[in-house]
């Protein structure tokens, strides 16, 4: 059985969920995985045989995602190369964590193409919808990377395909305390805009990822480093509080490890504002921006020491053998190189 698995590469949460994916995938038969994007900050910990440009959301500077640097850095003509290059023919399975290329290639070439996403989850009718509708934001999120079929990971269980979160086991393997920092990751804000922000609160002491930093410093009680996943996850596990945007692993992770979190949606980014709704509904505090007159919902979430008690057990095996299985109509283990996978009109 031979098992292609497209990766999303903006940002580092799709990423972070295949390293725990990948293994399990590579249970069930020969695994090649594709990666495109061009704005993360994650090494998978596997050999892959197709790294892409792809079609990337580039971060911006003040809370949202750069629209005019999106379109400066599409490259189409190099983006149709790529699907029309892609020897998807040659694979018994695809599957697709959001990614473009290869769910295009599917598309153009009548394969069935089957989304394992979290993107795949926030477009169910039963998940939560956002306070305003972005007519533009739901139309990148049905086609950026079109499926044949859709299962999903949320923050809930929502619908029949929708899945609790993989956490990563490096995640469910750290020692879980209380140092009194707080953990940022808002990958949209630039280091000066975090600094004038965060500083008003002198007597927190926060720990900030950075995107825009490439060594670590220190201004006033904020210590700033560039992105490295081992002290990220060890930041997280022994902070007080996370502050974040609202992506979907971070959230997923700092509410599996019992620490209390605050979002904030990036601008332009139509799924954040859907996950903000699902984190809201379950009793997260969201904020709209860093300005300084949301200080006071801040303030109160420092001061609050409220968790969102959640239940993710470590069912990613099982998910994996369920999807595959759905599709090839065997029980993992008893495929042969005879066999053949019965493909779908898209």
């Amino acid at each position: 059985m031979k098992i292609l698995y497209a990766i999303q590469g903006t940002g580092n949460g799709h990423l972070s969920r295949a390293m725990d994916v990948i293994p399990c995938l590579q249970q069930l038969g020969e695994v090649d995985i594709l990666v495109s994007g061009i704005q993360g900050d994650l090494v998978l910990p596997f050999d892959v045989k197709y790294e892409l440009k792809g079609l990337s959301f580039i971060f911006g500077k003040s809370g949202g995602v750069n629209l005019w640097k999106t379109l400066v850095k599409a490259n189409l003509r190099r983006l149709v190369k790529g699907i029309n290059s892609l020897p998807i023919e040659k694979y018994d399975l695809v599957l697709n964590d959001f990614e473009p290329v290869s769910a295009w290639a599917c598309y153009m070439k009548n394969k069935p193409c089957i989304a394992l996403s979290h993107q795949a989850a926030v477009l169910s009718p039963n998940a939560p919808r956002a306070e305003h509708r972005d007519m533009i934001g739901n139309l990148v999120l049905n086609n950026y990377a079109p499926a044949s079929s859709r299962h999903g990971f949320h923050f809930q269980s929502y619908d029949e395909d929708i899945y609790t979160p993989v956490i990563r086991s490096q995640v469910r393997n750290q020692d879980i305390r209380n140092d009194d920092h707080y953990t940022v990751y808002l990958p949209a804000y630039d280091d000066a805009r975090l600094i004038k922000q965060l500083s008003a609160f002198k007597d927190v002491q926060w720990d900030v990822f950075s995107k825009h930093n490439k060594k670590k410093l220190t201004v006033k009680n904020i210590t700033i480093q560039p992105i490295d996943n081992e002290k990220f996850t060890r930041s997280m596990a022994r902070s007080a509080g996370v502050l974040t945007g609202a992506g979907f692993e971070t959230p997923a992770e700092a509410l599996y490890m019992g620490k209390k979190i605050l979002v904030i949606p990036m601008k332009n980014q139509y799924e954040q504002h859907l996950n903000a709704a699902a984190l809201r509904e379950m009793g997260v505090p969201v904020i709209k921006s860093l300005k300084d007159k949301y200080a006071p919902a801040i303030q109160s979430w420092i001061e609050s020491g409220e968790t969102i008690p959640v239940h993710y057990p470590d069912m990613t095996q099982e998910i994996v053998n369920s999807v595959v299985n759905s599709y090839t109509g065997k029980e993992p283990g008893q495929w042969s190189v005879d066999d053949q996978f019965r493909s779908t009109t898209l």
